[in-house]
């Protein structure tokens, strides 16, 4: 999976915030993945095993 800092990706499954948003982007791109929900705001790290794992496609690349 090719993925770059500020591509907006779409997980499998939604984020529990009000808006219900699976739209993610990615802020930092290394040992780890830093994604920021596009309803909320929220910022979560993942390893890039299961940031891999939970990407269903990327939707915009920057």
């Amino acid at each position: 999976m090719e993925y770059k800092l500020n591509d907006i990706v779409v997980t499998k499954k939604e984020h529990p915030c009000e808006t219900r948003c699976n739209r993610w982007q990615i802020i930092r791109v290394g040992a780890d993945v830093k994604i920021k929900c596009l309803g909320c705001g929220h910022v979560v790290m993942l390893s890039k095993y299961k940031f891999e794992k939970a990407v269903k496609k990327i939707e915009s690349k920057e």
